[in-house]
């Protein structure tokens, strides 16, 4: 999906940098094609600097997905989740990122999330990145504590795991 959503816009590296902002922040074209997060409007200035891009650029962007019925409905029910990874050392949560060999294959957010239960370790939020929109997604989990050492063995040793990071 994420291919073709940028395929469209194969000609323009900065379309596609707009593109790929909108998508990571879970930011909205409205029907005015002005840039929003629920309802409250983001400047194309703001959005132009953030992509590295002229305004122009961003209003070319919001104009063709207004004009491409496919890209008019996904751009205008994305949402935005509130995240506790930057929150997570005030509130004194604990950050645990793994990275996987293939993140395609099934049940890895199950394997990890059981795990943590089984060990009565509980977790606050859960955000796996999409394959189809980063380079190297992640699985980054929230915890109300920190992991024993003897824990994060046990989840490096999980087969699909490449690496896991404590913050």
């Amino acid at each position: 999906m994420f291919e073709d959503i940028m395929e469209k816009f194969a000609g323009s590296p900065g379309q596609q940098a707009v593109i790929r902002l909108l998508l990571e922040r879970g930011f909205s074209v409205n029907d005015e094609g002005r840039v929003v997060s629920g309802g409250i409007e983001i400047p194309y200035t703001q959005v132009a600097e953030e992509a590295g891009v002229d305004r122009r650029v961003v209003d070319s962007t919001t104009e063709a997905i207004l004009a491409d019925d496919e890209l008019r409905r996904i751009f205008q029910n994305i949402s935005q989740i509130p995240s506790l990874m930057d929150l997570a050392p005030v509130l004194d949560l604990t950050v645990v990122t793994v990275a996987v060999q293939d993140a395609d294959e099934s049940g890895i957010v199950a394997a990890v999330a059981g795990l943590l239960a089984d060990r009565g370790i509980s977790i606050r939020q859960t955000i796996s990145e999409d394959p189809e929109f980063t380079d190297e997604p992640r699985l980054y989990l929230v915890t109300d504590e920190a992991l024993p050492g003897e824990v994060v063995t046990e989840l490096m040793e999980l087969p699909f795991v490449r690496s896991v990071e404590l913050s």
